[in-house]
């Protein structure tokens, strides 16, 4: 009895001298910076992102490589990497540069009417009478209608390209900023009211932070939106640009100019979206959302 008393008295206190080393390591792994962790969580995730493209591109390498698909139709990754290369010792850049400016400059215009005319509608059910039922039928029409009438009024020139993308961000800025704005939870605004808040801190205090994310949902789908109507503005009537490029390589049957064109579209896409995600998430640090 007492020898088993012992053992579990040895067995305890070796226990509790392992216990607390155990534990030491444990709170050392946890202490680590958040910045740290939060950086070895973003590397995951990106790396994770990269898996489905380069997964779809070994296929298609191995596809045009063994046969099953003619290169005249679908080339290999590599031969588009290599166009890739000669079109930027060349005028790749110019064309990025053309249509990054376009998309950037209609972005800009796009947006800013979009959110000016939210938050008139969204405050104003007079505003909404007026103007809703315009602007519903407006964005029923194909982005393609708008262009013989933009090239009658305004040419082939510059101008007429931006107003196409404007028309292509404001909507989708509009909608959402219209529905973000009466989405907001009755009681904020009630308490506004309690506080006697002016028109002015509302909308500072109380609207603006509670419609801030899905104007930035808006944000985002109308950049998205300017990429498209940027292409259908360049396929079109333009001298340079990526849609030029795109009509170029299929007018000169070069399948290795398109894919290359449309690669870096998806590129400046995707660049231009973690711009406004980098900053959604900046201004939405002190939101306590479900992230999956």
């Amino acid at each position: 009895m007492s020898n088993t008393r012992g053992s579990q008295a040895s067995g305890s206190s070796i226990g509790n001298s392992v216990s607390p080393r155990a534990q030491a390591l444990k709170d050392e792994a946890s202490d680590a910076p958040p910045v740290v962790r939060q950086a070895h969580g973003n590397w995951r995730t990106r790396l994770k992102g990269l898996a489905v493209p380069v997964a779809i591109l070994l296929l298609l390498e191995v596809a045009v490589r063994v046969g099953w698909v003619q290169s005249y139709q679908m080339p290999a990754p590599s031969e588009i990497a290599t166009t890739l290369t000669d079109l930027a010792d060349g005028a790749l850049w110019k064309h990025i540069g053309a249509s990054l400016t376009r998309v950037l400059s209609g972005f800009a215009i796009g947006a800013g009417l979009g959110l000016v005319f939210a938050a008139w509608v969204g405050l104003s059910r007079e505003a909404e009478a007026y103007l809703e039922p315009t602007f519903a039928g407006l964005r029923s029409i194909p982005s393609l209608a708008w262009v013989p009438l933009l090239l009658l009024w305004l040419g082939i020139g510059e101008t007429s390209k931006i107003v196409l993308i404007a028309i292509g961000a404001f909507f989708p800025v509009y909608l959402n900023g219209v529905a973000a704005i009466r989405n907001i939870d009755r009681k904020l605004v009630e308490v506004g009211r309690m506080y006697r808040f002016s028109r002015r801190q509302m909308i500072v205090h109380v609207f603006l932070p509670a419609a801030l994310p899905g104007l930035f949902t808006g944000l985002r789908s109308g950049l998205s939106l300017a990429w498209m109507f940027l292409v259908a503005a360049e396929l079109i009537a333009a001298t340079k640009g990526l849609g030029y490029l795109l009509s170029d390589g299929r007018e000169t049957s070069r399948p290795d100019i398109v894919l290359a064109a449309i690669i870096v579209l998806a590129v400046l896409g995707k660049l231009t979206d973690g711009v406004l995600a980098m900053l959604e998430r900046r201004f939405l640090a002190w939101r306590d959302a479900f992230t999956g």
